[in-house]
């Protein structure tokens, strides 16, 4: 039932994609490709991706971008986290959403939930871990500006850190990036048109290069005056675990370990791995239209 879900589900996506009522460019999606097909990726590691979240139609359409054949393996197609008081608020809707792999997931009940749990053991399988960082549906014209006026995604939630950090084996980590998609589906209409796509919108869908695991790696380094990091934000310490736990193991063991108060350690190593992802993802939307706000559509 779930493999015919979410093969229905993509196959309608598709169809939309294809149908003339919106257009789509995709980049870099042989990156993906290589990810979950590689055969030299042991079945251990799993595959990560992190995205931008604009719309409420940015998953499950933009999977329509995927070959038809991915959507008959679950190691090919991708598992979310998915709000319970949005998607979750119904058993028909409930029992349609877990077919199509998306894992419930309860705002504010914080990093320690069974979502989480759940989304590190698929990783752990070798499965596809989905992120959409901010949590929710941030569109671009009220994304917060730095100093000098310019636009900045949203921060990433914790919860990001602690999929990275305790996965057995580092993940591919792949980061993308999506435009347009808040123009399909635009945020404060009234009901009924909330629900109605609007037709004609100009898509992207980006994918940018895995990040190195040494770029992760680097988050053992982290200390309490790290500009990344905040201290006092530490509620729930919590003992060093997954593949940069060990690693931290050897570190402390060979004196090179900054802390020596493990728990408040690994809330730090968390902050630190969501801001280097929530990094690589602005990085990506920059590069490709230097400003967060643009379209990189708009001028062909």
């Amino acid at each position: 039932m779930s493999a015919l879900t979410v093969t229905a589900v993509g196959l309608t996506c598709k169809a939309f994609l294809s149908s003339g009522l919106c257009s789509i460019q995709v980049s870099g999606l042989q990156i993906l490709r290589d990810a979950l097909q590689s055969p030299t990726r042991p079945l251990g590691q799993g595959v990560v991706t992190v995205c931008n979240h604009i719309s409420t139609l940015d998953d499950p359409l933009v999977w329509g971008v995927l070959p038809a054949q991915y959507y008959l393996s679950s190691r090919t197609t991708r598992w979310a986290l998915g709000a319970s008081d949005v998607i979750f608020t119904n058993p028909v809707f409930s029992t349609f959403f877990a077919l199509g792999q998306t894992l419930e997931t309860f705002r504010g009940q914080g990093i320690y939930q069974k979502s989480i749990d759940v989304a590190i053991q698929k990783l752990n399988r070798g499965n596809w871990v989905h992120l959409f960082g901010e949590g929710k549906v941030n569109q671009p014209n009220t994304y917060p500006q730095d100093e000098l006026g310019r636009a900045q995604l949203p921060r990433f939630k914790w919860g990001v850190g602690r999929i990275l950090m305790e996965a057995k084996i580092p993940p591919v980590v792949i980061p993308m990036w999506v435009t347009g998609f808040d123009h399909l589906m635009p945020e404060g209409r009234p009901f009924p048109y909330k629900y109605l796509p609007c037709l004609g919108a100009r898509l992207s869908v980006t994918f940018g290069k895995p990040v190195p695991a040494d770029e992760i790696r680097e988050a053992l380094a982290v200390t309490k005056t790290d500009p990344d990091v905040d201290p006092s934000a530490i509620l729930t310490p919590d003992d060093l675990r997954g593949w940069l736990g060990e690693e931290s193991k050897e570190r402390k063991k060979y004196g090179s370990a900054r802390y020596y108060d493990e728990k408040m350690y690994a809330s730090l190593i968390r902050q630190k791995i969501t801001a280097i992802i929530h990094r690589d993802v602005e990085a990506l939307g920059k590069s490709i239209s230097g400003d967060l706000l643009a379209n990189p559509l708009q001028d062909l």
